[in-house]
């Protein structure tokens, strides 16, 4: 039956490469007719004979690229197409949280594109009917180890900049629970640990995505840094953030009076944002910690400032948004490299904190999307063996990613 199913794609695939053929047949001839009404015209109108002609001449055709860059805007004709993201929002919408792949792949191609694929579309669909008034919806991206679940949290992290959303982003949050350069006793609760390192540098990023919010929100309570510093009621979200980031040993509590604000502000008469918590690996909160205390103890999770916080955040006690999550293998540390399902990878007392939420699989390529990737990587030329460019190459390509999206990007680096 596989065979069948494979046969009958590569057939669809030659037949697609016909059509293509026969669109450019009929381009070529439309320039031949072209070119011989021109020389029927006098030299005076010419030039603008030729301009006219010139504009008329068809584009090449993409079939695995779209041109609705708008995520708000895509819908399910345009799945296993490639959208643009224009390089300002690569910049501000993703200062960190894009895998590092990906960005070596965006400096090599030159331009930064998504798959509009139907698990963040479904999750899309679901945030454009978001009720401010409602607690918020806590969404769940899982499936194997490199099927895309970090671009998927990122396309939909897209739309909601693109919508005016205020984006609250947590990358790699295993990252806070393991290798760790510096870590503090906290000023704030002597039980918990603070890392100021990872505290200012996500300051500083959130700071850039959010930058128009910085002035519109004030804080609602006064925050006493040390016996000279403290941030007044009534200040701007902005200087909040630059207490962190100027005052680097304050950071952690910085960054956890950050998340208080918002949470007690979000969905309030008075507050005019809509608050989209995003957390690449949130398994990683409930997890087994790698970092070491004096006594060469394990730190557990809950006493790092910046974990404490944060889970605080994942409680669905506020209004006015949603909390996007992704399941991440990297972040469970000392379990099964292949758990990768909610109650696995959470475990009981993270299933319990997050639930009820709704689960997103995210499973590896279908045929059309796989189809469209290779195109897309053709035309990229990223495949530079002329053997990875036939049909047989192709299976080759599909037997040895069996279509997992990371897989297939790192074998076509060798091809």
């Amino acid at each position: 039956m596989c065979g069948n199913a494979m046969r009958g794609h590569f057939h669809v695939a030659r037949g697609g490469d016909k059509t293509i053929m026969a669109l450019h047949r009929v381009s070529f001839r439309l320039r031949q007719t072209v070119t011989h009404v021109r020389s029927l015209h006098t030299s005076g109108g010419s030039q603008q004979q030729e301009a006219v002609a010139a504009e008329s001449e068809p584009e090449p055709l993409s079939i695995f690229r779209t041109q609705e860059n708008d995520p708000a805007c895509q819908s399910e004709k345009h799945f296993g197409q490639y959208y643009t993201l224009p390089s300002a929002h690569v910049r501000t919408v993703f200062p960190h949280g894009l895998p590092m792949r990906y960005k070596q792949q965006v400096k090599t191609f030159n331009e930064a594109c998504m798959m509009v694929r139907p698990p963040a579309l479904e999750v899309i669909s679901s945030l454009k009917k978001t009720d401010n008034s409602k607690p918020a919806v806590r969404y769940l991206f899982y499936g194997l180890k490199g099927s895309g679940k970090t671009m998927t949290l990122c396309h939909t992290i897209h739309f909601c900049y693109t919508q005016g959303w205020l984006v609250l982003h947590v990358p790699d949050a295993h990252l806070w629970v393991k290798n760790c350069k510096e870590l503090l006793p906290s000023s704030f609760n002597s039980s918990r640990y603070d890392q100021p390192l990872q505290a200012t540098e996500w300051l500083r990023n959130f700071r850039i995505t959010n930058e128009p919010f910085l002035s519109k929100i004030k804080t609602k309570q006064r925050y006493v840094w040390t016996k000279r510093e403290s941030t007044e009621e009534g200040s701007t979200l902005g200087e909040l953030v630059d207490q962190g980031i100027t005052r680097v040993k304050t950071s952690s509590d910085v960054v956890g009076a950050v998340m208080k604000e918002l949470r007690l502000q979000s969905g309030q008469p008075e507050s005019d944002f809509r608050l989209a918590v995003a957390v690449d690996g949130v398994n990683a909160l409930w997890g087994r910690s790698t970092i070491r205390k004096m006594n060469n103890t394990a730190v557990d999770p809950e006493e790092l400032t910046l974990v404490y916080n944060l889970r605080k955040l994942m409680k669905n006690d506020w209004t006015g948004g949603a909390i996007i999550t992704t399941l991440a293998q990297t972040g469970a540390v000392y379990t099964s490299k292949y758990s990768y399902l909610p109650k696995e990878l959470l475990g009981e007392k993270g299933f319990d904190s997050m639930d009820p939420f709704i689960p997103v699989s995210v499973p590896n390529y279908s045929e059309k999307e796989f189809e469209s990737c290779y195109l897309y990587y053709m035309d990229r030329h990223w495949l530079q063996y002329p053997h990875s460019r036939t049909e047989d190459g192709k299976k080759e390509l599909i037997f040895l990613s069996n279509r997992n999206p990371s897989m297939l990007e790192r074998i076509c680096g060798f091809h």
